[in-house]
């Protein structure tokens, strides 16, 4: 209780950071990771093929979602001969999308934590060198994972768009089946979140240099002293 009402004397609420790159940046930086996860990891889809028997119509869905284990959900063919078999979509994918999720939200978090830091502690922050210091540190990093998972994301859901694709899934019918294709997966949501992911590459390296400036490695280590009156005497 203690120590709560220590961190709550020491807050003091400035918007000033708020109107500098530091603080702007950093703003944007949260809005784009939350568009990012969220358009990945609330993601549910699903591909449809017709097939067009003599007596009737039946209509073939293959779902799918995050984190994209395609081959958990499967689904039924009933062909025209009265058989029928359950097939799979093929391919997991589920690394590169948890992990671009599990770095959206670690970004999340480290965003709201230094938002809070920016307007309320911002005395604590300037201080000493270690702030701006560890800050620097910790959003380089985050520059470098979103460049690595957006790209492995992207390579993924290439591979997601060809698995799912119903101008392939529909090799599994047979002859007589004569199927068709319905409706292609919509894939508008996943392709803004791996532009999402790229915007993030940009506004976290992009802060750094904003960052940078705030450290002792910016500035100069022993300013030179103010001579009173503008002008030396000899």
């Amino acid at each position: 209780m203690e120590i709560v009402q220590k961190i709550m004397s020491g807050f003091s609420l400035d918007l000033g950071p708020v109107k500098e790159p530091l603080g702007f940046i950093r703003i944007l930086e949260w809005v784009f990771t939350i568009c990012a996860f969220a358009t990945t990891g609330g993601y549910v889809g699903s591909t449809q093929f017709t097939l067009n028997c003599e007596s009737k119509k039946d209509d073939v869905t293959a779902n799918f979602g995050y984190p994209f284990r395609l081959p958990s959900q499967p689904y039924e063919i009933h062909h025209c001969n009265h058989s029928k078999n359950i097939t799979y979509l093929q391919g997991d994918f589920s690394s590169s999308a948890e992990f671009f999720v599990c770095v959206g939200v670690l970004g999340f978090l480290y965003c709201t934590f230094t938002i809070i830091l920016y307007l309320g502690y911002q005395q604590v922050y300037r201080e000493s060198n270690r702030g701006p210091t560890i800050d620097l540190i910790v959003t380089g990093i985050f520059a470098f994972l979103w460049l690595v998972c957006s790209s492995a994301w992207g390579k993924g859901l290439t591979d997601v768009k060809y698995a799912t694709n119903p101008d392939r899934l529909i090799i599994a019918c047979l002859p007589e089946d004569h199927c068709v294709v319905k409706t292609y997966p919509s894939m508008g949501h996943l392709n803004s979140s791996v532009l999402f992911g790229f915007l993030n590459l940009i506004l976290w390296a992009g802060n750094c240099w904003f960052i940078y400036k705030e450290t002792p490695f910016h500035k100069p280590a022993n300013p030179p002293p103010n001579e009173e009156g503008g002008v030396s005497t000899s």
